[in-house]
């Protein structure tokens, strides 16, 4: 890393481990893509944005290869002031507790190893630990019975300890097949090299350095594919969960039309058909399902219906809290995550860390988006004024009931009618949180809308009428966030969000950002109320946008709206 002229420097490095980057610097875009891959960003306001430089952060960017030395250098180079003493020690031990201790299968069985003297003697004193356990005679040696090695790395984490598991995998029963040079569509197929390098780091040549871990990719940029790719390096058996009913058609879809795997070796287990295959494809609801909240649930058996060579968790960023605890049962399976954002709203990210595996291959957005192969994206916040009528009741209610007033503000429908009228012609999805507000807007606009009681024949109906230009303009709840493959929408029209959620954002950009036919550009449009509940939470929303390196411009709706030209 070139040092920069103290004149030109980009970063403020701080005692308490946050990182502020300043907006309108000359390194500014060189300096954020640097720090995505070992901090966390907090906030993104105008001028300055601020990172903070976690363990996990840490660890995660150990896990994808990066040294302390790089960090620091990068550090050094791009600060305007000497960075703090604490701040260089924390990166360099955590980087170094990351391998200090190890799972490594022997013929005695799985041990648990420490590259540090005297360090698992203490650690096992931990009650958490200790439970887990069998001490031996060398000090540097503990044995883990294979049934609580998800519990051990879980146990270890939580207490700052992170664990590199390389105890190996199971292979698994075998499922041989091979990719089509032309897919069952017609058109060609050929892997992109991002998705062949994100598949080779998961495979890492069959070794136990691979076989468990996280691709961290945009929406659009082909996520089942590696996930494919992966499952084609191991040629065994695989279960894939994923959000709903429509994306397991989709990947069911995916399989057929790029891998020579027949129909009758693909089964799906969901609500409406529970086909236990070679490939199996089931969803999160499912697999949650108990009769009532004291009972099991009654299909975690789907983990050892077959002999599964690998488990995919498609978005693993919302894989609900019980599968974790039959995760850590499985962790002689190989386990691939694919994920738009690591970032959790339940802050489990350390149990993906430690169940699932740490983050193995990252691109970001803008990268992919330079390469043509996610479309270029221009995104908008309109700030829209709360009518006087409703100001009363606005001011007299409670945080969250105006949260939900501004929510649905009515000012917002003519500037949807606006919008509309401006992307004449293209594809425009819709997107709200509060059903009431969308089917107001349906009955007015006149067009179909999704929620989470539509069946799902319908919703497949719809989404084909969508796909093929039938329908202009659809209507989606939050059902429309995940796994849905829109790949001519253009346009997102954000008419209310769920509080802060990060990853609801990056859901939500991700449906337009799939590669145009006719190569124009994507519109992602954020409605927000003017001064109140609602505009705090979407600033919290946008952290993820600036992140992946996004512009986010904000506009009154009372100036000249947004220009819209030359958009294809």
């Amino acid at each position: 890393m070139n040092a920069q002229s103290p004149d030109v420097r980009s970063l403020t490095v701080q005692g308490d481990r946050t990182v502020l980057l300043e907006v309108a610097s000359p390194g500014f875009t060189e300096c954020r893509d640097f720090l995505s891959l070992f901090a966390e960003l907090e906030k993104s306001p105008e001028f300055f944005h601020t990172y903070r430089i976690t363990p996990l952060s840490i660890w995660n960017a150990a896990a994808a290869g990066l040294t302390a030395d790089a960090i620091l250098e990068f550090l050094r180079a791009h600060a305007r002031y000497p960075v703090p003493q604490n701040v260089e020690r924390d990166v360099r031990e955590n980087i170094r507790k990351f391998g200090m201790l190890r799972l490594e299968r022997r013929a005695e069985g799985i041990v648990l190893t420490s590259t540090e003297k005297g360090l698992l003697p203490d650690l096992i004193k931990n009650p958490s630990v200790k439970k887990l356990v069998h001490k031996t005679g060398d000090e540097g040696v503990v044995f883990v019975p294979p049934e609580f090695r998800g519990e051990v790395k879980q146990a270890l984490i939580r207490i700052g300890y992170p664990v590199e598991d390389l105890a190996g995998y199971s292979q698994g029963a075998p499922l041989p097949f091979g990719f089509r040079a032309v897919a069952r569509t017609g058109l060609r197929f050929e892997l992109r090299r991002y998705q062949v390098e994100a598949a080779d780091v998961f495979w890492a040549g069959g070794s136990e350095k691979g076989g468990s871990g996280v691709i961290v990719l945009p929406c659009g940029a082909g996520k089942t594919v590696v996930g494919l790719s992966c499952m084609e390096r191991l040629q065994t058996q695989t279960l894939v969960l994923t959000t709903n009913v429509v994306a397991v058609r989709q990947w069911k879809n995916e399989i057929l039309d790029k891998t020579d795997i027949p129909d009758d070796l693909i089964g799906e287990y969901t609500g409406e058909s529970k086909l236990v295959k070679p490939v199996t494809i089931a969803t999160y609801q499912i697999l949650t399902y108990r009769r009532k909240k004291t009972d099991p649930f009654v299909h975690f058996d789907l983990f050892s219906a077959n002999p599964w060579g690998l488990v995919i968790y498609d978005e693993v960023h919302l894989l609900p809290a019980p599968v974790f605890r039959v995760t850590a049962e499985i962790q002689a399976t190989r386990r691939l995550g694919l994920t738009a954002t690591l970032v959790r709203e339940d802050k489990k990210e350390d149990e993906v860390f430690s169940l699932i595996g740490p983050k193995k291959f990252d691109v970001p957005w803008k990268v992919l988006e330079r390469q043509g192969f996610i479309a270029t994206a221009r995104c908008i916040e309109l700030r829209v004024p709360i009518p006087d009528d409703m100001k009363h009741e606005y001011l007299s209610s409670s945080p969250r009931q105006q949260f939900r007033l501004a929510s649905e503000n009515p000012a917002k429908e003519p500037i949807v009618r606006h919008l509309l009228e401006r992307h004449k012609g293209e594809r425009v999805l819709i997107i709200g949180q509060y059903i009431d507000q969308l089917d107001v807007l349906a009955e007015r606009l006149g067009a179909p809308l999704i929620t989470g009681k539509t069946p799902n024949k319908d919703r497949e109906r719809l989404y084909k009428s969508f796909r093929e230009g039938e329908i202009p303009v659809l209507l989606v709840s939050k059902v429309g966030n995940f796994a849905i493959d829109l790949p001519d929408a253009s346009v997102a029209i954000q008419v209310s969000g769920t509080f802060g959620s990060r990853q609801e954002e990056a859901q939500r950009l991700g449906r337009i950002l799939r590669p145009k036919s006719n190569g124009s550009s994507a519109w992602f449009y954020t409605l927000v109320t003017r001064e109140s509940k609602e505009s705090e939470f979407a600033n919290h929303r946008q952290l993820f946008l600036t992140e992946q390196g996004y512009a986010y411009e904000i506009r009154d709706v009372d100036q000249d709206m947004p220009e819209a030209e030359n958009h294809g």
